[in-house]
């Protein structure tokens, strides 16, 4: 635990996709506020003084598998919290004066959320509720008036004037997240889930009843009468890409200048419920899957930064902790494990100016298995509809930019079939982030790795294919072909290479068409790229 009183420094340097160099580097700095409550997945809003408002979530750890014992409702999350992390003052109040299906409604887990201006907007949310006498996905709206409510709970006053809800079965979603653009909100991915959790599947001992939104959905909200009114426009659906849940997304600026939103990865795809591995960008009236690409070190909801350097129109996404199918073991290898284990990555990935795409292991890790269903929390003032401004920080210094609070914190990477409650627990750590942007000198870089593999033709015929890499320093090389599920598939050249340009025409065994990973590495580093076969 003395770990956990060290400055972490982060340093921007080694690639999953080759070397890059990073203008800044990032360190957190972890600290206690004793009253602060343990809690996961939670929604959040902040004042406009800076305090801190945190309602529903859990207060045990990784839900059990057992149905009787799972999301059982005597960990739901039923006070309203107020922060405040630089006096460190904590004030808290029942939510129970609230009228029943406000109260039911703001202790449920995996809430969707997003706070415009002073108003907070929370949609959905999974937890038990008395009134059905069952578990269910919450079919409403309900709107907050942040600073109002805040104040309340700090002065002990009543905080029913300051919440609204309305009753929309559309709004019937867990484990989304919400964007807003020009007045209209998007509800994007989660699911409806009914009943009790059992992994044996719906039609297993209770039962329940579970159904993938597959579908952006748009929408207005007018809060000048009694109720909140909502205006739903035309939602975008897709039954492949978008049935998704638990995943991270946030703002993005693209590379033309516009903005929009992105959906990293997530959890599970069919038939093999195994994470996504791809990214889905979201514009004001369309998507798309960011071709090329595959993201392994972060598949589940975290803590998560969006940053945009304007100078070099890069965008860079940091994840900190959380959940993965991938992640490097001490000496250095990537690590593929399909029970998606608690991990201590922290990650970026950044879109380049050419529209293209990286990601990056950061040096060091999360001194715990701590961050999945954790929150960052910005500070005011480096941030621009919700994405911190890279050039607007102050010239080489280190800027607290945010923190990071809650999430599961796990005893070992993989609890779930043995968990009986003890394994993990709701953590209360909060750790200060900084972003360092006082200039990194190139040789201060490692320089050991396989770097800049491409492979054309790509989409392939599926009988050869030509991969162009960069070798920097003479080692021993190996090449392999893989399921996207990470299964090797073929090993496609090892051999000792000479550091130099590499052009090498690789053939291929029978393969049908579908997509395929080809992953480069010497040992300590690797680089995947997908290759597809029409």
């Amino acid at each position: 635990m003395k770990a956990l009183f060290l400055i972490l420094s982060l340093i921007l340097t080694i690639s999953v996709f080759g070397q890059t160099y990073s203008p800044f580097t990032v360190s957190i700095e972890p600290m206690t506020i004793d009253d602060a409550p343990g809690v996961h997945s939670y929604t959040w809003a902040k004042s406009s003084d800076g305090k801190w408002l945190i309602l529903g979530g859990r207060l045990d750890g990784l839900h059990r598998r057992q149905p009787w014992a799972a999301f059982q409702a005597v960990n739901n999350n039923t006070m309203a919290t107020v922060i405040d992390p630089s006096t460190q003052e904590v004030w808290s109040k029942s939510l129970q004066e609230l009228p029943t299906p406000i109260y039911e409604q703001l202790q449920s887990t995996n809430q969707n959320f997003i706070q415009v201006g002073n108003k907070l907007v929370i949609t959905g949310g999974y937890g038990y509720s008395a009134t059905a006498d069952d578990h269910i996905t919450y079919p409403d709206v309900t709107t907050i008036d942040v600073d109002e409510f805040v104040a309340a709970i700090i002065d002990n006053q009543s905080i029913i004037d300051y919440v609204r809800q309305v009753e929309d079965t559309t709004m019937a979603i867990t484990g989304g997240e919400m964007g807003y653009k020009d007045g209209i909100y998007y509800l994007v991915g989660g699911q409806e889930f009914n009943g009790r959790y059992n992994p044996m599947g719906p039609n297993q001992g209770p039962g329940f009843y579970q159904k993938y939104s597959g579908q952006i959905r748009k929408f207005e909200l007018d809060f000048t009468g009694v109720s909140p009114i909502v205006t739903h426009h035309t939602p975008m659906t897709d039954t492949i890409v978008l049935p998704r849940r638990d995943f991270n997304m946030s703002p993005q600026i693209f590379a033309d200048g516009s903005y929009g939103f992105t959906m990293f990865t997530g959890v599970f795809k069919q038939p093999d419920d195994t994470p996504f591995f791809d990214l889905v960008n979201i514009t004001e009236n369309d998507y798309e899957v960011v071709p090329s690409f595959t993201q392994l070190l972060s598949h589940y909801h975290s803590a998560k930064i969006p940053m945009f350097d304007s100078v070099n129109n890069t965008m860079h996404t940091l994840f900190f902790g959380g959940m993965a199918q991938y992640y490097y073991d001490v000496n250095g290898i990537l690590i593929d494990d399909d029970n998606v284990p608690f991990v201590k990555t922290i990650s970026r990935v950044t879109r380049l100016e050419n529209s293209t795409y990286e990601e990056v292991k950061l040096d060091i890790e999360m001194p715990e298995l701590v961050g999945s269903g954790a929150e960052f929390i910005p500070v005011n003032d480096y941030f621009w509809e919700e994405i911190l401004d890279f050039k607007a920080l102050p010239e080489d210094s280190k800027t607290l930019v945010g923190y990071i609070y809650g999430g599961i914190s796990s005893s070992a990477p993989n609890i779930f079939f043995v968990n009986d409650g003890t394994q993990s627990f709701a953590s209360n750590t909060i750790f200060k982030v900084y972003i360092d942007n006082t200039v990194v000198g190139l040789n201060e870089l490692k320089t050991n790795g396989v770097f800049d593999l491409s492979i054309s033709p790509n989409p392939s015929n599926g009988k050869q294919v030509l991969l162009s890499f960069k070798i920097a320093t003479s080692d021993s090389v190996q090449i392999e072909l893989m399921a996207m599920n990470g299964k090797i598939l073929s090993n496609l050249f090892t051999g000792m290479l000479q550091s130099g340009e590499y052009e090498k025409n690789i053939n291929l065994p029978n393969m049908s068409s579908g997509q395929y990973l080809i992953r480069i590495t010497d040992g300590t580093y690797s680089q995947v790229k997908t290759l597809v076969v029409n």
